[in-house]
């Protein structure tokens, strides 16, 4: 980690690579953190530098507010990465991250004309389709650390810490926000190919569910599934990674 770059305060960089054919920027879980693609340069090919997004609320942005709606997120986002969008890039997103990469990618499109060269999504139903489950995010605390560990993906230690809940409470609260406070607004499919990743496992995002993103692109689809549940890369990450590679290997 001794070795990270800081791009700007929303953009990490655990091994730079200046000679870099290609950025893979990466967006994080709600309630995770840039910190959970630190050792993924490792795993991607050498061409390839990985940019962890850090949302603010948490990490080195611990003391900044948490955004709670998406579309002040996307616009600091654009403002962000902008200057880093000089040579090829690609999008990673995972469940809320797969939200925000999606809309940031419109986003650029209607601003900037750009446009990653790939949009991989993971463990959330397409845009269009609303969330058949009831938001959680303003439930009272007892209620909405049970719905959290629905998720599986919080350490029992953590949910049972009233020091650690304390901190963690209002990013976590706010990511959510983000997620259910969304409303879809149509726009013509992208330009980009998608690759949606998923859970066998998974209560939130069925293969049906994923399925429904071939609506929001105009050329390549596909979708993959892997043993495990909403957090299906803690346990499959090799062939998701494997599965990442081999899409950008010709960008490479």
């Amino acid at each position: 980690m001794k070795n990270t770059q800081i791009f700007n305060s929303w953009v990490t960089c655990p091994q730079p690579n200046p000679t870099a054919k290609l950025r893979l920027f990466c967006f994080h879980y709600a309630g995770g953190r840039a910190l959970m693609f630190h050792t993924w340069p490792e795993k991607i090919l050498p061409d390839i530098e990985v940019c962890p997004i850090e949302l603010p609320g948490r990490g080195m942005r611990l003391m900044k507010p948490p955004f709670t709606h998406i579309q002040p997120l996307i616009k600091a986002l654009e403002k962000a990465l902008l200057p880093l969008l000089n040579k090829p890039f690609a999008f990673f997103g995972y469940s809320m991250g797969a939200l925000i990469s999606f809309e940031l990618t419109r986003l650029l499109r209607r601003k900037s004309n750009l446009s990653p060269v790939h949009l991989f999504v993971c463990a959330l139903h397409a845009p269009q389709m609303p969330d058949p489950h009831p938001p959680i995010h303003a439930l009272p605390k007892s209620k909405f650390l049970q719905e959290l560990r629905r998720y599986n993906g919080t350490p029992e230690e953590v949910l049972s810490s009233p020091e650690l809940m304390k901190l963690f409470l209002p990013t976590l609260r706010a990511d959510f926000s983000v997620l259910e406070t969304y409303v879809y607004t149509p726009e013509a499919p992208l330009d980009c190919p998608i690759t949606a990743f998923g859970g066998l496992q998974d209560w939130k995002a069925s293969a049906d569910d994923l399925k429904a993103w071939r609506e929001q692109t105009k050329v390549e689809f596909s979708l993959e599934m892997f043993t495990g549940d909403h957090f299906f890369l803690n346990s499959s990450e090799s062939l998701l990674l494997n599965s990442v590679n081999q899409k950008l290997h010709g960008y490479c």
